[in-house]
């Protein structure tokens, strides 16, 4: 089992900078992935950033220039430092985390519950 925790949300002001952190706990073979996602009230889950194992990043091109995803492998953490943030960027946050786990084939992706981010004045 894995368990993925996210921590951080608030509210913030226009302008202003956030950092979200996701810590993951349990027991697997090894991790890959670990990225933030973002669902705003009537709209879709949507990739924010994702990083690889080796910490190559991927970003969400609204996101680019504000956001930076950061790993640390040996605490198993992911963070999102936010800043610059804009009304639109208003959601709930979720960390998702692929892994494969002992004695069993295949990688397998876990969620954190989320964690609510408002931008607003």
């Amino acid at each position: 089992q894995v368990q993925v925790v996210e921590s951080g949300g608030g509210l913030v002001q226009p302008g202003g900078s956030l950092r979200l952190s996701c810590d993951v706990s349990g027991s697997w073979f090894r991790l890959y992935d670990m990225g933030w996602y973002r669902q705003a009230p009537g709209k879709q889950r949507e990739l924010v950033a994702i990083i690889t194992r080796g910490s190559s990043t991927t970003y969400e091109d609204s996101v680019k220039g504000r956001f930076t995803i950061s790993r640390d492998n040996a605490k198993n953490t992911v963070d999102l430092q936010m800043s610059s943030l804009k009304p639109e960027d208003t959601a709930v946050y979720y960390c998702k985390v692929q892994s494969q786990r002992f004695g069993a084939p295949g990688f397998y992706e876990d969620w954190g519950q989320g964690t609510q981010v408002t931008v607003s004045s």
